[in-house]
């Protein structure tokens, strides 16, 4: 047996031992509708969030692959004017948790976002940008790989390539859940990263936003109670917002140009793709297929979508 496999292995009798563990002591309690099943939610406890957190975002059956969906419609903010809605975007990820074996664990991750039509839900691969009244090429999101650690310490934040530093701030992991109802938990989080450019403007002048990216991504998630409760629940399924503030796109080819883009959207963690639209479907099976699954091991580097243009596109001649 690999080294892999043993961890995999080792994750799940542990995964078991907890969830019979915390049955017993259910048991033990005055007979309850529901107590057998259910384990406290530990809000202040660091490797309880850790668990939580690895549950949302994958699947603590460690090996077994977990999809996130997004959509929803990016728009374009400048000064003195309404926010205008530009097209469409819908994407997916497929997530493998892997045990490390010392309380914590890999979220190896793909995911890919398309642009679409906003009339007719088509992926675009051209797109008419009326902020310079040019047809432009679209170039999808594929980030492939984009992992990180779930411990009981907060994510240092990605360093993408190098280009900004590993955050050295250890606080344990106590995220904001927030009981709304009897059978609805929320949870909120945010990243705000403000980091240098893989596309600078000397040698990016149309595709480059400035020297610095600043990125905001906002995270709402709506869980169901009983599944954050039940121990036997590896992979809890949920629905939430997503949205994220974003420089102007580098193929909108918007060089330096004030304002950017928001991306609106809702987004959810599931144990299968049936949400996918039937047209991003058939596009990615037919470009991406290798999206439907997660990766098996730990790959560096982890980039954004930036970072990824700036490897695999080339600067478009200057506009005369």
């Amino acid at each position: 047996m690999s080294e892999q496999d043993r961890n995999i292995d080792k994750g799940r009798r542990n995964v078991l031992r907890g969830a019979v563990a915390a049955g017993v002591a259910a048991a033990a309690l005055p007979n309850v509708a529901g107590a057998a099943t259910k384990m406290p939610m530990r809000f202040d406890d660091p490797e309880w969030n850790r668990d939580a957190f690895a549950r949302l975002q994958g699947n603590m059956d460690f090996g077994t692959v977990k999809h996130g969906w997004y959509g929803g419609t990016v728009m374009g903010m400048r000064d003195n004017e309404p926010l205008k809605p530009l097209f469409g975007f819908e994407g997916f990820s497929s997530t493998r948790l892997l045990d490390n074996g010392d309380g914590s664990y890999q979220k190896l991750l793909r995911e890919t976002v398309y642009y679409t039509d906003l009339a007719t839900g088509e992926v675009l691969e051209s797109w008419y940008n009326p902020y310079i009244d040019e047809e432009v090429r679209v170039v999808p999101v594929t980030n492939d790989p984009f992992n990180i650690v779930i411990e009981k310490w907060y994510p240092g934040g990605p360093t993408y390539g190098g280009l900004r530093e590993k955050d050295k701030n250890r606080r344990p992991m106590i995220l904001p859940f927030k009981i709304i109802s009897d059978d609805t938990v929320a949870l909120s989080t945010d990243i705000h990263l403000y980091y240098p450019s893989a596309l600078q403007p000397d040698e990016w002048p149309r595709e480059s936003a400035g020297k610095f990216v600043r990125v905001s991504e906002l995270f709402r998630y709506v869980i169901p109670r009983d599944q954050l409760e039940d121990p036997s629940v590896t992979s809890i399924e949920y629905t939430g917002a997503w949205s994220r503030v974003n420089p102007w796109m580098p193929w909108m080819l918007m060089g330096q140009a004030a304002g950017n883009t928001l991306y609106m959207g809702t987004m959810g963690g599931y144990n299968h793709l049936g949400m996918l639209s039937p047209k991003v479907r058939a596009y990615a099976e037919k470009h991406h297929p290798t999206y439907f699954d997660a990766p098996t091991e730990w790959e560096e580097p982890s980039l954004s979508s930036l970072e990824d243009y700036a490897r695999t596109q080339k600067p478009a001649p200057v506009k005369k």
